[in-house]
C-alpha cells in the first residue's frame, strides 16, 4: 500500500522586543537566573498585564509578509494548564480571534516551481520559563516567562520531511528579513512542533496525528519526522496502527534518532480557554494599521529582482536571497562593478567553502564584501589567474589585509606579456622535441601536456588563454 504523509507545523518565534509581552521586564538573554522578573511575570496576586505595542506591530508585519488577514479586533485568552515554569497556572494566548489568519507561504520545488503552504493563523502569546534539570534536582528560571511569542500554525499541507524543512527555512528567512526576531534556534528563539500523520494514498480522511515537541534544528526536525513516518507505516502494515499510534506528544532523542512518548496530547477543551478578564479586546487604530504595512523587500521579491537585474540562475538567486546577510553581501559586491556570474561563484562556492571549514557564517566572515569584490576584479582585469585567486583568498581568510598587497607578497601576478610567454613556450617545446613530433603526426591529446608544462614553467603565472593561443600557433 502507498501512503501519503500529512504534516502540519507550529512554529514559536520569539519576538525581539526590548520588554516582555505584558510587563516592562527586559527580554535580554543569558542574564542571572530569575533576574528579569516582576509581579506581572511572576503571576503575583493583583498584578495587571499591559499589552506590548511593539509585539503587536511585529505580528502585523509578519501578517502582511504572508498575505494574511489582519484582524483589527483580536482577543487574549487564558490557556489553563499546570507546569512548574508557568507561574500563573495559565498562559495568556489568543484562541478564538488571533491577530493574523489565513496566510500563505511558497516553497521552492525541485523543478523550479513553487508550492503553496497555507498558514492557518499566527497569534500572540507569552513564553513560559525554563526548567533546568541537574541530576535528581530540577530548578526553574523565570527570566524567559512572559517573553513575546508569535505562534505560526500551518495548514496540514506539507507532504514530506524535505518540504517541512523548506517551509521552515523560508519562514526563518522571512522573520529575519522583517527583523522581528533573531530566530536563533540554539537559543530557542525559533522552535518547532511537528504534527505528523499518514493515510492511504487517495484517502481524504485525516488519521491520528502525533505531535513532536520542541525541535530546534533543521536536521533534527527532518530526522524526527522521518522516524515518525516510518513508525506509523510499520504499525499500519503490522495491523497494530490503532493501538500503536495514539494522539500524544513525543520528544525526539537526538542521540538515538528516535521519538519517545512524553504525554497524552490535550484537546483545546482541556485547556479551558476563556477571555482574559484583565485584558480588554485588542483593537488596532486605522493609522497604526497603515503604519505596519511598511515592510522591507522579502526573500521571494529579492530573488526575482536578482534574476532580472543581474541575469543569474533562479537556483543561484534563491540561494543568495534565502539569507538576509548573504543577499546584502552580494549586493555590496555588485556595487563594485564586477560581473554577476563571478560574484555568485566566489561568494557561494569559494568563500562559502572556506567559511564552512572555519565553522562560521557570512556574518563572521574574515573578509568583507569589498575585499572579495576586489579579488574578483583582479581576475577580470587579468592581474591574476583563477587558480592564483584561490591562493590569495586562502591567504586573506587566514591573515586579512589588502588584495593587491597579498598578490605582490605571494608573487602571483599573472604574466600577460606575449614575448615572455613565447620564450617559455620555446623552452618547453625544445625540451620535448619527441612529443612535438608525435603531436604533429596526429596525437592531438598531447596539447594538454604542453599547456601544463608551460604553466608549470611559469609557476602558474602565465595567462592560460594567451598560452593556449600562442601554443597553437607555435605547434602549427
Amino acid at each position: 500500500m502507498e501512503f501519503e504523509v500529512v504534516i502540519g507545523l507550529e512554529v514559536h518565534v520569539q519576538l525581539n522586543t526590548k520588554s516582555k509581552m505584558f510587563c516592562s521586564c527586559p527580554t535580554s538573554f543569558a542574564e542571572r537566573q530569575n533576574k528579569n522578573t516582576c509581579p506581572v511575570c511572576l503571576g503575583l496576586p493583583g498584578a495587571l498585564p499591559v499589552i506590548n505595542k511593539e509585539a503587536v506591530k511585529k505580528a502585523m508585519m509578519f501578517g502582511w509578509a504572508v498575505d494574511a488577514t489582519i484582524n483589527k479586533k483580536s482577543i487574549f485568552n487564558r490557556k489553563n494548564y499546570f507546569y512548574p515554569d508557568l507561574p500563573k497556572g495559565y498562559q495568556i494566548s489568543q484562541f478564538d480571534i488571533p491577530i493574523v489568519e489565513n496566510g500563505v507561504l511558497y516553497v521552492d520545488k525541485e523543478d523550479g516551481s513553487k508550492r503553496e503552504i497555507g498558514i492557518t493563523r499566527a497569534h500572540l502569546e507569552e513564553d513560559a520559563g525554563k526548567n533546568i534539570h541537574e541530576g535528581e534536582i530540577s530548578k526553574v528560571d523565570l527570566n524567559r516567562a512572559g517573553t513575546p511569542l508569535l505562534e505560526i500554525v500551518s495548514e496540514p499541507d506539507i507532504r514530506s520531511s524535505e518540504e517541512a524543512v523548506e517551509y521552515l527555512k523560508k519562514l526563518h528567512s522571512i522573520v529575519r528579513y522583517l527583523d522581528i526576531s533573531d530566530a536563533n534556534m540554539q537559543e530557542g528563539s525559533f522552535r518547532c512542533d511537528a504534527n505528523v500523520s499518514i493515510r492511504p494514498k487517495g484517502d481524504e480522511k485525516l488519521y491520528t496525528r502525533v505531535e513532536i515537541k520542541n525541535l530546534n534544528s533543521f536536521r533534527f526536525i527532518q530526522k524526527a519526522i522521518e522516524y515518525e513516518i516510518e513508525r506509523h507505516i510499520e504499525a499500519w502494515e503490522d495491523g497494530i496502527y490503532d493501538s500503536e499510534v495514539v494522539q500524544e506528544t513525543r520528544l525526539f532523542d537526538t542521540q538515538r534518532g528516535v521519538t519517545k512518548s512524553m504525554r497524552g496530547k490535550e484537546e483545546s477543551a482541556d485547556y479551558r480557554y476563556f477571555p482574559d478578564p484583565d485584558l480588554p479586546p485588542l483593537i488596532i487604530p486605522d493609522e497604526f494599521f497603515e503604519e505596519t504595512k511598511n515592510i522591507p523587500e522579502l526573500p521571494d521579491e529579492k530573488e526575482e529582482r536578482f534574476i532580472k537585474e543581474y541575469g543569474i540562475k533562479p537556483y543561484e538567486a534563491a540561494l543568495i536571497a534565502s539569507s538576509k546577510e548573504t543577499a546584502k553581501f552580494f549586493e555590496e559586491m555588485m556595487e563594485e562593478g564586477i560581473g554577476a556570474k563571478n560574484a555568485v561563484s566566489w561568494l557561494t562556492v569559494e568563500l562559502a567553502a572556506r567559511l564552512n571549514e572555519l565553522g562560521v557564517d557570512i556574518t563572521k566572515s574574515p573578509i568583507d564584501s569589498k575585499t572579495l569584490a576586489k579579488l574578483v576584479k583582479r581576475i577580470e582585469d587579468k592581474t591574476i589567474s583563477n587558480k592564483a585567486a584561490k591562493e590569495v583568498l586562502d591567504y586573506l581568510v587566514k591573515n586579512g589585509g589588502d588584495v593587491d598587497e597579498a598578490i605582490e607578497k605571494l608573487g602571483l601576478k599573472q604574466i600577460t606579456d606575449t614575448s615572455a610567454i613565447e620564450a617559455i613556450i620555446d623552452e618547453v617545446l625544445a625540451a620535448n622535441a619527441d612529443k612535438v613530433e608525435q603531436y604533429r603526426s596526429g596525437k592531438d591529446k598531447l596539447f594538454g601536456f604542453f599547456v601544463g608544462q608551460v604553466m608549470k614553467a611559469s609557476k602558474g603565472k602565465a595567462d592560460p588563454k594567451v598560452v593556449n593561443e600562442l601554443l597553437r600557433k607555435r605547434l602549427a
